[in-house]
C-alpha cells in the first residue's frame, strides 16, 4: 500500500470511531465562553470585536504579535466587513478560549502532499481535524497559519456585527434592514446617519442568523497597503514587552544552568551568594517536563545584582553523560544513518528503488545542515506572581495555553487559577512555542509567595539553552537515462524529529504518536513531477534539544532538494529555471511563479560585471511550503576580500490573496535576511557536551552593510490566503548556493556556505 494511501486509510478509520459526533457541524468560533476583558463602556458584539459609544472599535486578537503584523492583518479582515472607520481601530489581546483555537495550523500541517488537496479523503480528514481542534486544540501563533486561521472567522465577525448594527438602525428608523447602507462607522437608514457607537448597545441585543461575505472585487481594505497599527507606538517606545513589565515590589532573577548537556548541580555556596548586594534569595531548580533544566537562580532587587552574584555560588556540576559528544561525532552519526535504508517512508510513487537500479546511471549527492539557534532579539523572560488564589503570568508567548499550564504545574494549582497577561514578542521564530522559560520563572516565583519575580535570561543563557533547528544529512539519488532525463528520485535523510520532541515536552500525544512530518517536509511535499519517487527519513536520537525553527524542516530540506534539482538541470544541460518549468507541467501555480520570477529578475538577460569590475552570477530556487509557492533569484559575487556578497534578491510569491501587501513584502524581506544569516553564518556547535556559541560575536547575523537589494512580487490571486511568515526562508540557501556554482563552478553542499570552500 502506498504511504499516502495508508495515511488516508488510517485517519479514516480513526474518524469512523467518532462518526456520530463528527457528522455535526464544526464548533462555532464567534462567541466565547468567557467574558471579554475590554475597556469599560465597550460593548462586545462577538468574541472578536467590541465597540465603544465613542465609536472606537476594539479588535480582539488571539494571535501573538512578534513583528509579523498579524494584529494589523486581523484588523483589516474585521474592518473590511464591518465597514468601520480605520482610524478608529485598536487591537488588544484576547484571553484563552476555545473559539480562538488555531485550526489552520493543524489542518494544513497534516502529512499530505499538496497534490492531494482536493482528494475526498483528505478533505474529509481535514474537516474532521478542524472540528477536533475547535474542541481540544490550542491557541497558537506559528506555522505561518495566523491569517489562514482567521481568514473566514474574522470576516464573519465583522459581517455579523455590521448586520446587528444595521438591524438596530433599521429598528430606530422603522425601515427594512435591506434598505440600509454602511460606511466609515455609520449606518445610513431612512435618510439619517447613525454612528456605530450610538447603536452598539441595541445591536448587542440583535440576533443575526447568517451573513454574506464580500467577494474580492468589493474589497476596499483587504489587498491594499496598510502600515502597522502600532507603527507610531513602536517608534515612540510605547509597547511594553515582557521584559518591560513593572510591578510594585518587583524582584529580578538570574539563572545558572548546566554548562554541559544534562549535567546537574552537585554543590554550591548559598551563604556566599546571599551576602552579595541586593540578593534576596537563592532558589534550587529541579527542572520540569517542559524542558527547563535543573540549576540555580538568584533573586535580587535588580537583575544585574542577581547576575553579578551568580559566580559567588561557586556551583559544582556533575560530569555530563555526553562529555565526549561533539559536532564531528554527531554529523558522522547522521551520515551513517543517511547512508543506510532504515527509516519511515513518507512518499512512495512507483517502485523508485527498482527504477533507480535499472537506470543508465545514478547521480548521488549528500547535503548537510548544522544546528541553528533562534537568536530572538529579546531573550527568554517571564514575570510571575504566586498568591493564595493562584498565579499571574506576564509573558510573550506563541502558545498562551501551554504557558498557563506550565505555571499551573509549577505552583500546583488548576489552569483556570492562572491569569495570563500576553505581551508583544521581541522575536519568536518558533522559540516561544516552548514553555521551558515560563516553567522556570514560575518555579522561582513559587519560592517567594506574594512577590512578583521577573526572570530574565542573558544572551548566553538564551543561545546555550535553546531548542535548536536540528542538524541533518540528506542523501539524494536520481536515476538518469541515456539522455540524462530523470527516471527516479530516492531521498533518504537522517536527523532528529523536532515536532515529536516539542510534543513530548508539551504533553501533546497527537504530535508524539506517529511519524513526524517535519523530518521530511521540503522533500516529500514538493510538486516536481518525477516518474517515480521515494522519500524516507531515519529518526536519530541525540541529546541536543531540538524544536521548531522558522520554516522547520523546510529550512534545511529545501536546501537539499533545490540544490539537487539544480544539479539535475546541469546534468541535463538545461537552463535551471527552464528545467524546473519542465518538471511542473501539472502545477500551474508553481509555473506562474517561475514565469513572474523570470520576468522580474531579467533571468534570460546576461548580467553585466559590477561597476568595480567584479563578475557576478545568478542562481534560482523554488519551494512550496505552508500553502505558498516562493521562487527566488539571487545575484552574487565574491568581494575583494574573497567573501561571499549577495547583491540582489528577487522573489516571486503565490500566497493566495494577499491581505496586506506592505506587510507581506516585509515578511518576505525578513525571511531573506533571516535566511541569509543562516545560510552564510549560522552554526551551533557542540564541543565535549558544551554548546557553542554564546553571543552574537560568535553567532553572527547578517549586517546592514551586507543586506542585498530585495524585490518582492506577488502573483495575483483570489485563492484564500496561505502562509507568509516562513515560506521565504527555505529558498534562500539553495538560491545562493546555486548562484555560487554558476559563478565559480564549485558546488557547496554543506551549510553554512563558506567562501574558503570555493577555492
Amino acid at each position: 500500500m502506498r504511504r499516502r494511501t495508508f495515511l488516508l486509510a488510517g485517519l479514516g478509520a480513526t474518524g469512523a470511531l467518532f462518526v456520530g459526533w463528527s457528522l455535526r457541524a464544526p464548533r462555532q468560533r464567534l462567541h466565547p465562553s468567557l467574558r471579554l476583558d475590554v475597556d469599560p463602556g465597550s460593548v462586545p458584539l462577538n468574541g472578536w470585536l467590541a465597540i465603544h459609544p465613542n465609536d472606537r472599535v476594539t479588535i480582539i486578537s488571539p494571535k501573538a504579535e512578534m513583528g509579523q503584523g498579524i494584529h494589523t492583518a486581523l484588523a483589516m479582515l474585521v474592518a473590511e466587513e464591518l465597514d468601520c472607520d480605520w482610524a478608529q481601530v485598536d487591537v488588544v489581546y484576547s484571553g484563552i478560549d476555545k473559539i480562538y483555537n488555531n485550526v489552520a495550523a493543524v489542518v494544513h500541517g497534516l502529512p499530505f502532499h499538496e497534490d492531494l488537496e482536493d482528494h475526498p479523503g483528505v478533505r474529509g480528514v481535514r474537516w474532521f481535524t478542524a472540528k477536533a481542534m475547535r474542541e481540544v486544540g490550542v491557541m497558537l501563533t506559528g506555522g505561518s497559519s495566523s491569517v489562514r486561521d482567521v481568514w473566514e472567522v474574522a470576516r464573519e465577525a465583522g459581517a455579523t456585527a455590521r448586520a446587528a448594527l444595521v438591524a438596530a438602525a433599521a429598528a430606530r428608523a422603522r425601515v427594512e434592514p435591506s434598505s440600509c447602507t454602511t460606511e466609515r462607522g455609520m449606518v445610513i437608514a431612512g435618510g439619517r446617519e447613525y454612528r456605530y457607537g450610538a447603536l452598539v448597545r441595541e445591536a448587542a441585543q440583535q440576533r443575526v442568523s447568517n451573513v454574506t461575505l464580500k467577494t474580492p472585487d468589493r474589497f476596499v481594505i483587504i489587498g491594499k497597503d496598510r502600515s502597522r497599527l502600532d507603527t507610531d507606538a513602536i517608534i515612540t517606545g510605547v509597547p511594553r514587552f515582557s521584559m518591560d513589565v513593572s510591578l510594585d515590589g518587583l524582584l529580578y532573577a538570574a539563572v545558572l544552568m548546566p554548562p554541559t548537556l544534562e549535567s546537574t548541580v552537585t554543590r554550591f555556596d548559598r551563604a556566599a551568594a546571599l551576602k552579595k548586594p541586593g540578593v534576596r534569595a537563592v532558589v534550587e531548580l529541579t527542572g520540569s517536563r517542559f524542558g527547563d533544566p535543573p540549576g540555580l537562580a538568584i533573586v535580587a532587587d535588580k537583575w544585574w545584582q542577581a547576575r553579578q552574584a551568580l559566580p559567588a555560588l561557586n556551583a559544582q556540576w556533575s560530569v555530563s553523560p555526553h562529555a565526549t559528544l561533539s559536532t564531528n561525532g554527531i554529523m558522522q552519526t547522521l551520515r551513517t544513518a543517511a547512508a543506510g535504508n532504515d527509516g519511515i517512508p513518507f512518499r512512495s510513487d512507483g517502485d523508485a528503488e527498482k527504477v533507480l537500479a535499472a537506470s543508465a546511471r545514478t547521480l548521488e549527492r549528500t547535503y548537510e545542515s548544522p544546528y541553528l539557534a533562534h537568536a530572538t532579539m529579546e531573550p527568554m523572560n517571564a514575570t510571575v506572581r504566586v498568591n493564595v488564589s493562584g498565579a499571574e503570568l506576564w509573558v510573550g508567548t506563541q502558545v498562551p495555553g501551554f504557558a498557563r499550564a506550565a505555571v499551573a504545574m509549577a505552583v500546583d494549582v488548576p489552569d483556570d487559577l492562572v491569569t495570563v497577561h500576553q505581551t508583544p514578542l521581541g522575536g519568536g521564530f518558533g522559540r516561544r512555542l516552548e514553555a521551558d522559560y515560563v516553567a522556570q520563572a514560575a518555579a522561582i516565583a513559587n519560592a517567594l509567595p506574594g512577590v512578583p519575580v521577573q526572570t530574565i535570561w542573558s544572551r548566553e543563557d538564551d543561545m546555550r539553552h535553546d531548542f535548536y533547528r536540528p542538524a541533518g544529512v540528506s542523501r539524494m539519488r536520481a536515476g538518469l537515462n541515456a539522455a540524462n532525463e530523470v527516471t527516479s528520485v530516492v531521498v533518504h535523510s537522517a536527523g532528529q524529529a523536532p515536532f515529536r520532541a516539542l510534543g513530548a515536552r508539551l504533553g501533546v500525544s497527537l504530535v508524539t504518536d506517529g511519524p513526524d512530518k517535519s523530518t521530511v517536509e521540503g522533500t516529500f511535499d514538493q510538486p516536481y513531477e518525477f516518474p517515480a519517487m521515494r522519500v524516507s527519513n531515519a529518526d536519530v536520537e541525540l541529546p541536543v534539544p531540538v524544536g521548531s525553527w522558522r520554516s522547520v524542516g523546510h529550512s534545511f530540506k529545501g536546501f537539499a532538494m533545490e540544490s539537487f534539482v539544480d544539479e539535475l538541470a546541469y546534468e541535463a544541460k538545461v537552463d535551471p529555471l527552464r528545467y524546473r518549468q519542465l518538471l511542473l507541467q501539472k502545477h500551474p501555480r508553481a509555473r506562474a511563479v517561475l514565469d513572474l520570477l523570470a520576468t522580474q529578475s531579467s533571468w534570460y538577460t546576461p548580467l553585466e560585471p559590477l561597476p568595480n569590475g567584479r563578475t557576478r552570477a545568478r542562481g534560482v530556487a523554488l519551494h512550496w511550503s505552508f500553502g505558498s509557492v516562493v521562487g527566488m533569484v539571487a545575484e552574487v559575487s565574491l568581494n575583494d576580500a574573497g567573501t561571499i556578497a549577495v547583491e540582489r534578491v528577487v522573489c516571486a510569491v503565490d500566497a493566495g490573496l494577499v491581505v496586506n501587501p506592505l506587510g507581506a513584502r516585509q515578511q518576505i524581506e525578513s525571511a531573506v535576511v533571516y535566511g541569509l544569516s543562516a545560510a552564510l553564518y549560522g552554526e551551533v556547535l557542540v564541543d565535549n557536551g558544551r554548546i557553542r556559541p554564546g553571543n552574537f560575536h560568535e553567532y553572527r547575523p547578517l549586517r546592514f552593510s551586507e543586506c542585498p537589494v530585495i524585490e518582492t512580487h506577488f502573483v495575483p490571486s483570489t485563492r484564500p490566503p496561505s502562509g507568509l511568515g516562513e515560506p521565504g526562508v527555505p529558498v534562500v540557501a539553495p538560491t545562493v548556493a546555486n548562484a555560487l556554482f554558476a559563478l565559480t563552478g564549485t558546488r557547496l553542499r554543506t551549510l553554512p556556505l563558506r567562501a574558503e570552500a570555493l577555492a
